[in-house]
Parts: structure tokens; sequence; C-alpha cells
């Protein structure tokens, strides 16, 4: 018997069989099983069941590729968004809160509130030397609070000088045209390092430090002032009212009035590093941070010594007063107690 490489052949004195693959001496040839494994067999105990050249190959006919179509994802239901006249002006904010507000060593979380009616495509950036790095970009929905990051304390050098800018518009129906807006804010960091200037707000259960960035769609400006100004301001300072006290702010014990003295020694310990620009912006934060804390007490009386000098901060808190506090009443402070140098407040 002829057996040929390639021969599909059957086991005589066992089951099974398979393909001669090669020979093994005269005698002995090894066979491919189903199972893939070659057993030795010889030649004499098996019989060809399908000679290689009795094979008719015939071409395989060509197998059409079978298209699975993509399973349809569920149609999500759209949320619906609630608008209130409020909202058609543009109110956004930067809010920053501890994780563990009983630990000096705790790391912070860092959250965008968007209080308007409008869609914002925003970019969080930080300013890293003569660059910036964004720390965060996407889709904020109307009136919600997004997550943006968590940060360790030993990070909060680099959130000195951060930067937002977004764009504001509506889904599928008309809106009033807002301009796209960049606002480059400087961050106080010494205030995570003081649990008191974390404080209650509107947007959170818990107290929480937070950062104007645009106001009743004016968003938060610098400030230009020389330093022919600075000084004068300063001297200003020491040449009038040297028997103010010196704390920061203070409440009468027989009068509800609070007294915040802006002066930049008041406020600082020192201005070493800090442009004319960041000054004039340390003060009118404080101006600012000061209002929001008692916007809910109508009839707080609060007096701003700005100094007189050459009345460039008493002018840019008067502008502020005519623009975003419309609302409330303002006058010079009393002449006996502060000379011309400084402002009352009523908050209505």
């Amino acid at each position: 018997m002829s057996i040929k490489i390639g021969d599909k052949v059957r086991f005589l004195n066992s089951v099974g069989g398979g393909i001669v693959r090669r020979f093994q001496g005269k005698d002995q040839v090894l066979v491919e099983e189903e199972d893939g494994f070659e057993t030795p067999a010889l030649i004499r105990e098996l019989v060809v069941v399908e000679s290689l050249n009795s094979q008719v190959h015939t071409p395989s006919p060509k197998v059409q590729p079978i298209v699975v179509a993509p399973k349809p994802e569920p149609k999500q239901e759209e949320v619906k968004i609630v608008e209130t006249p409020e909202g058609e002006s543009l109110n956004i904010y930067l809010a920053y809160l501890p994780i563990n507000p009983k630990s000096m060593q705790t790391a912070f979380e860092a959250y965008f509130v968007n209080d308007s009616n409008y869609y914002l495509f925003i970019n969080y950036m930080n300013r890293q030397n003569n660059s910036w790095l964004s720390r965060y970009n996407g889709l904020v929905e109307p009136n919600t609070k997004i997550f943006i990051e968590e940060f360790e304390k030993e990070e909060l050098n680099n959130l000195e000088r951060v930067c937002v800018q977004l764009i504001a518009f509506k889904k599928d129906k008309p809106y009033s045209l807002k301009n796209a807006i960049s606002v480059e804010l400087r961050i106080d960091t010494v205030k995570f390092y003081k649990i008191h200037c974390f404080i209650e707000n509107d947007f959170f259960e818990e107290d929480a430090l937070i950062f104007p960035v645009v106001r009743a769609d004016n968003p938060e400006k610098e400030y230009l002032i020389s330093a022919t100004e600075l000084q004068e301001a300063i001297r200003e300072k020491t040449r009038i009212d040297r028997h103010a006290p010196k704390p920061a702010v203070k409440k009468k014990q027989d009068n509800p009035i609070i007294e915040v003295d802006l002066h930049i020694n008041q406020l600082l310990e020192t201005t070493a590093g800090m442009s004319n620009t960041d000054i004039m912006n340390y003060q009118l934060k404080t101006f600012h941070d000061t209002l929001a804390q008692y916007a809910g007490k109508k009839g707080q009386k609060i007096v701003f010594i700005h100094g007189k000098g050459d009345g460039v901060l008493r002018a840019a808190i008067e502008k502020e007063l005519k623009t975003r506090y419309k609302s409330y009443t303002f006058q010079d402070a009393s002449f006996q107690e502060y000379g011309f140098g400084a402002t009352l407040v009523t908050i209505k």
C-alpha cells in the first residue's frame, strides 16, 4: 500500500485516524489527529481513506461580511432648564471648600458656580511664570455648580493668580447676546489658613471661600493706580485719623456701625512683590467681600475708610456703588470722626 504525506488515513487496530504529516523511517509515519496531536503509526496498520491526489479542491465561495448594526443607546431624557428672572444676568463665582474643616493640613475642593440661565463654555487656568496652565475646561449647564478639582494645601502657591474664560449661550431659543469674558483674579491664599474666612453662602451647605468672577454681567476688573497716587494715599493715611482703631474690622459696642479700614498697610503686613494694580484690586476685593458678607442684613451701616489723597480709591468705590450696588445708599461718613476720608454705606 502506497501512503503519501497529506493522505487521510484510518487506524486498523484502534479508533480514529487523521492526516499523514511526515515519515519516520520506512515503515512508520506521524498522523495528525483531530485534536492536533501527532500519533506515530505503522504503515501496515493504516488504511487510506482519501488520497491527496484524489482530493478535488473547489474554491470557497466568497463570504460576504456581516455588518452588525450598533445597538441603539437608550435615549436620555433632557433635563428641563428652569429659568429665573435674575438668571438673565450672568453671576459667576469660584468657590473653595476644605475637605476637613477641622484639620489645618486639609486638602481643598474647587467648584465653579453658574448662577444664570445660560450654558457656559469655560476654561479655568492658573498662571505659571509668564504662561498659563489650563486646570479645567468644559460645558456648564444653567443654574448649576460643578466640581473642578481637588488640590493639596502645598499647591496654594500655584493659585495666587487664576483666570476664567467663558462664553455664554442658550440652546434652541433666542437670548440676549453676552460678550466673551476673560477675567484674571488674584486669590488671597492666606485666607485658606483661616477658618473664619470660610463663610456661610447661598450655594453650599458648608462654609466656603467665594470669589466673584462676573456679577450682574460685569466681570471683575483690575483697576490701575500709579505709584505716585499710591504713595500719596499712604501719606494721607499717616496725616489723618491717627487715633483710628487698629483692627481692620471692628464692631462698636454702642453702635451697630461696622468700620473697615481699606488702607493697604492695615490690610497687609507687607506689599512686597505687589504691583499698583494688585494693591488696588486687594482693597476693592476687601470692599466687595465685606458687602457680600452683610448682604442679607438690611439696615446695616458700614464705614469704609479709604483716605482722601487724590480720591482714586474713593472714586473706584463710588463707581462700584453706583453700578453694582444701586439699591444701597451711601454718603460721606462723619467728618468729625473720619475727615474727608470715609464713605458710609447702608445695606438695603
